[in-house]
């Protein structure tokens, strides 16, 4: 199972998508893949169903969406697959786990790239880090889980992914900076810009705005003084 969550949530099983075929359960898939591979208990799918039922429907409103994704995830498998949906999309003691199979998840990628980003800083490699970082920034193609109103826990989730997508930005930007890529470096924030349509009024693009006035004051040249007038004053 592939799995992306850094704009618009995807979900694909054996190459095709797992399309949730109710509000409901595109939201409980959405939490889910935001965090694969673990547990995540019912009280937590409950209650980011609370907004749209009343609360005393919102546990019968999950036991029914994990059961049509497991419908879409069955047609996805096909017949001759050795993964069920019973073993996909799990029941855990007090929950449910989307199990990947060992499949793609740009969270995981983006984590890694950062980090070896990270390391590359550190050591002072510039290149290297401007590399990996630049790498872990494309994964995202808009806002993480981009379309989903998210409840308590999953707003909690976007925030961390956010913050870590800015620190990505801010440590990409001062990597091009030391490479003295100036010039190349508004080109790119301009890129970034453009891709995936982030949030006008969001953190992420007034970071991108800042980075942009810094590649810029950096070309500029320095003003020049007027060592007579300097003098005389």
């Amino acid at each position: 199972m592939d799995i992306e969550v850094l704009g618009p949530p995807r979900v694909t099983e054996n190459g095709m998508p797992v399309t949730a075929p109710t509000p409901e359960s595109r939201h409980v898939l959405a939490v889910l893949a935001a965090c694969p591979d673990r547990v995540v208990p019912v009280s937590v799918l409950a209650d980011e169903l609370a907004g749209g039922m009343p609360p005393e429907h919102t546990r019968a409103a999950v036991h029914t969406a994990v059961r049509r994704l497991r419908e879409r995830i069955a047609e996805a498998l096909g017949a001759s697959s050795v993964r069920t949906p019973e073993t996909v999309l799990s029941s855990r003691p007090g929950g449910y786990l989307l199990d990947t199979g060992g499949g793609r998840c740009d969270v995981r990628e983006f984590e890694r790239e950062a980090g070896a980003g990270y390391r590359a800083m550190g050591r002072g490699d510039f290149a290297r880090a401007a590399s990996r970082l630049r790498r872990a920034l494309d994964l995202w193609t808009g806002p993480a889980l981009d379309g989903i109103e998210a409840g308590t826990w999953l707003r909690g989730r976007i925030a961390l992914l956010d913050a870590d997508r800015l620190s990505v930005l801010g440590q990409w930007v001062e990597a091009e900076l030391a490479l003295g890529h100036h010039r190349a470096l508004r080109l790119e924030l301009a890129g970034l810009r453009g891709a995936g349509g982030p949030r006008p009024d969001g953190a992420y693009p007034a970071a991108l705005r800042r980075a942009e006035e810094r590649a810029l004051a950096a070309v500029r040249p320095a003003p020049r003084t007027n060592l007579a007038c300097a003098t005389r004053c």
